[in-house]
């Protein structure tokens, strides 16, 4: 990438890229691990893109350097507010997943230092996976529940973060070692993608422009919707599965950099042939 980036870009240009580069590839591998991207990659990128575009006003496509930085930090900002609509317009539509199990499953909560592990047949996950936000609830309609040495049958476990409902009774997690059982099925909450993904396209913003945003977000959801439909025809997709958004950004934000003037006489030749 470094190479490719030389050969493509005069010099000063050249040098701004290899560090966006060097984001670009923390940013995938991280986020293809752990499902995370640190916010030394987004927030200390974003900051990086601002500074290189005053360094070389080239990356702004002007010769002002006070320019070059607005722009960087408006496309930055644009870059945050186009993700944090979608992600806040998936919560509304696609914010739970009811999963009716195939059969009674077994399941087990228990504690791991400050989280827990949980494990619905032959699904295991994290249990701050599933917690997002504050108001984010998991329901286990369950033929048996034990919590701890309390048995209960036919429940409904009505779990937060930190507490759980069980038959009227609220119990905070904290006071739990394990709770076991029989579950028929469950409603898990989930978000359309990590905050992470909103800093990262802001950094991108900050390097690349406001075009490159919007690149970015239609080539990455482009690209990350084959792979997901991909996954589901070859039968490897679980329901538990996550999706790391961040690599695709990546990926369009690398193709923008590379090619993105070549796309948009592409674009002007369809939308307005000669």
């Amino acid at each position: 990438m470094f190479f490719a980036v030389w050969r493509a870009f005069p010099w000063p240009l050249a040098l701004a890229y290899w560090v966006f580069v060097s984001l670009v590839i923390i940013a995938t591998f991280v986020d293809f691990e752990h499902f995370i991207i640190p916010d030394q990659v987004t927030i200390g990128g974003t900051i990086a893109g601002i500074v290189a575009s005053f360094l070389v006003p080239e990356l702004m496509n002007t010769e002002s350097r006070l320019a070059a930085a607005v722009r960087a930090l408006l496309a930055a900002a644009l870059g945050y507010i186009v993700l944090l609509l979608v992600l806040e317009a998936g919560k509304l539509a696609f914010g739970k997943k009811r999963i009716r199990l195939d059969g009674p499953t077994p399941f087990t909560w228990k504690r791991h230092g400050d989280d827990a592990e949980f494990v619905l047949g032959a699904e295991q996950s994290l249990w701050s996976d599933y917690f997002a936000r504050e108001k984010d609830r998991l329901l286990l309609k369950c033929e048996d529940a034990k919590i701890d040495n309390h048995v209960h049958n036919k429940v409904t476990l009505e779990f937060y973060y930190n507490r759980v409902t069980a038959e009227d009774q609220t119990l905070m997690l904290d006071d739990i070692n394990e709770i076991s059982g029989t579950a028929l099925e469950v409603v898990i909450p989930r978000e359309a993608m990590g905050r992470g993904d909103l800093k990262f396209l802001a950094a991108i913003g900050a390097f690349l422009g406001w075009r490159a945003v919007l690149f970015s977000v239609f080539a990455g959801s482009l690209a990350g919707s084959l792979v997901g439909l991909f996954t589901l025809l070859v039968g490897k997709r679980v329901w538990s599965a996550k999706l790391p958004f961040g690599p695709y950004l990546a990926l369009g934000a690398l193709a923008w950099m590379f090619f993105g003037d070549a796309f948009v006489r592409w674009y002007i030749g369809v939308v307005s042939p000669p």
